[in-house]
């Protein structure tokens, strides 16, 4: 029987589509000692979509 690997913590499942994008050698890694760094990753991508929002509106 197949061992469930990932359980999201959120209501709305993820995106099947991954995105990435390069980063300096070295980084990959130093992230990857971060606790929680996926998490922590998503929520400041939502942050920087919501100011680039406010910013747009106040224009």
């Amino acid at each position: 029987m197949p061992r469930t690997k990932f359980k999201p913590d959120n209501q709305v499942a993820y995106d099947k589509v991954p995105v990435q994008f390069k980063v300096l050698p070295g980084v990959r890694e130093k992230l990857k000692a971060v606790p929680n760094w996926q998490e922590r990753l998503r929520e400041f991508v939502e942050q920087l979509i919501t100011e680039q929002a406010h910013q747009k509106d106040e224009l």
